[in-house]
């Protein structure tokens, strides 16, 4: 099935991130971010929905950004300010709109990773 979707495996206490607020941009030609929505994990560090339905995801460069710093903040985790890592964006393009994309995010207080998941 065609759409976008992500998850967040918080990998500093090797569970779901929970709660994390995640923000959609269509990115255009010139650079300009227009959102396309907001969304918050769930207990499985997923969204409830997909970011793009089938009907609504077309070619082009998005961006998702995942408010990390918040969310490693209310574990009472000892970070120190500012941040070293706060909203993590992460850019990519979708040149198939028939194909499923999903952008998984693997982040602790210090890292992250992603990779193009099924």
């Amino acid at each position: 099935m065609a759409g976008l979707s992500t998850h967040i495996l918080d990998t500093h206490s090797g569970i779901p991130a929970q709660g994390v607020k995640i923000e959609l941009f269509a990115i255009g030609p010139d650079g300009t971010a227009v959102s396309q929505g907001s969304f918050t994990t769930n207990a499985d560090g997923r969204t409830d929905g997909l970011l793009l339905s089938p009907e609504a995801i077309r070619p082009g460069t998005f961006e998702l950004r995942f408010h990390m710093g918040a969310y490693f903040r209310g574990r009472g985790i000892a970070l120190p300010e500012p941040l070293f890592l706060d909203v993590i964006p992460l850019r990519f393009g979708i040149s198939d709109p028939a194909k499923h994309y999903h952008v998984p995010l693997l982040a602790s207080p210090w890292s992250y990773s992603t990779y193009r998941g099924s």
